[in-house]
């Protein structure tokens, strides 16, 4: 890993600015045009990513970017987010129209290797497919899906996991593919197909926006595993390690009960724990290569962590209502486990 050159001046808490002395070619160009490039699902995923009223984006994916930006550039608003779809994410990526995705797009192998050349830093999201289906179908179960038609998006892993999940169980269905998520979602409450499956958070978000969405079940059954995370282009080894460790850090400090509310009087703290967390002592952020030392101080002041990112835009009073479930800490039966920052 490049090191950082120390530069700045001592702020309270003994906290020191650095400067980049090298970087990736990715991470060096977010820096001298002075803007991160997010690509963010769109045009509408109530609670992960959407403009608000005054045309700011807003969701949970959002600020997970906004974080990023903090990190690199220490200024949350100095974010480009560019709407992409499931089919034109990577081409985005690829061609560095962004720089990186923070939109709902699962981890898998094709993706992670040689085949497509991303790298997947941080699982920031546990899901998996799952189908919704109008109440007055009477269906309770996917097992009742026999010869149903299927609303789906291609370009994902989902029109792959409803082939597996339909072969296996030994029943038909005609696939109905649609490119654009809110014509998806349309078609679907128009009546055009009978089911509509996606990731369980996806329904949860696109059913809050359908006509009626108290007449629709999402059904129980998850037909896949979905670990959902940002995702850059290899070869910029320091923008990924940025990536990471700035999810890891917003788990962390849930983990080690640091809020927005609290992360001053916290830097405080005689924990040491706390203290190199916060960069109040150490040089964690020099090591990941962050603009300040102090970065997560300045991220959880502004957004929170993770759980008050989470109960924002997805929890269960939101919209969406979504329980944490598997997104809750390892150390509370879930799967969120951040690496020891030390």
């Amino acid at each position: 890993m490049r090191y950082f050159k120390l530069i700045g001046a001592i702020f309270a808490f003994g906290v020191t600015a650095v400067a980049p002395a090298e970087a990736g070619a990715t991470l060096d160009a977010i820096r001298q045009r002075g803007v991160l490039r997010c690509g963010v699902q769109a045009p509408s995923n109530p609670g992960f990513g959407v403009p608000d009223s005054q045309g700011k984006w807003q969701g949970f994916n959002v600020e997970i970017c906004r974080a990023f930006a903090v990190a690199i550039l220490n200024d949350p608003d100095k974010v480009e987010f560019t709407p992409v779809t499931s089919q034109s994410r990577f081409p985005a990526l690829s061609s560095g129209e962004v720089d990186v995705l923070s939109s709902n797009t699962t981890w898998t192998l094709s993706r992670d290797t040689n085949i497509n050349r991303f790298n997947f830093p941080a699982v920031v999201f546990y899901d998996g497919n799952a189908m919704m289906v109008p109440k007055r179908l009477n269906v309770t179960s996917a097992a009742q899906l026999d010869g149903a038609t299927v609303c789906v998006q291609p370009g994902s892993t989902t029109e792959l996991n409803l082939s597996d999940f339909f072969r296996r169980s030994n029943m038909k269905y005609t696939p109905v593919v649609i490119a654009d998520i809110d014509e998806t979602r349309r078609s679907y409450d128009s009546g055009r197909c009978d089911v509509f499956v996606s990731d369980f958070s996806q329904l949860a978000a696109q059913r809050s926006i359908l006509a009626k969405p108290a007449d629709h079940l999402i059904l129980p059954e998850r037909i896949s595993k979905e670990p959902l995370g940002p995702a850059v282009r290899q070869g910029d080894e320091e923008l990924t390690n940025i990536v990471a460790w700035t999810v890891f850090g917003l788990i962390e400090a849930e983990e080690l009960g640091i809020t927005k509310a609290n992360v001053d009087a916290m830097a405080a703290s005689t924990d040491p724990r706390i203290r190199r967390f916060l960069g109040v002592e150490g040089n964690l952020g020099e090591a990941v290569g962050t603009a300040k030392l102090d970065y997560m101080r300045t991220i959880i002041r502004q957004f929170g962590n993770y759980a008050e990112i989470y109960d924002r835009h997805l929890g269960p009073q939101t919209p969406l209502g979504l329980e944490r479930g598997q997104n809750r800490l390892w150390n509370q039966g879930g799967l969120l486990y951040a690496p020891p920052q030390r």
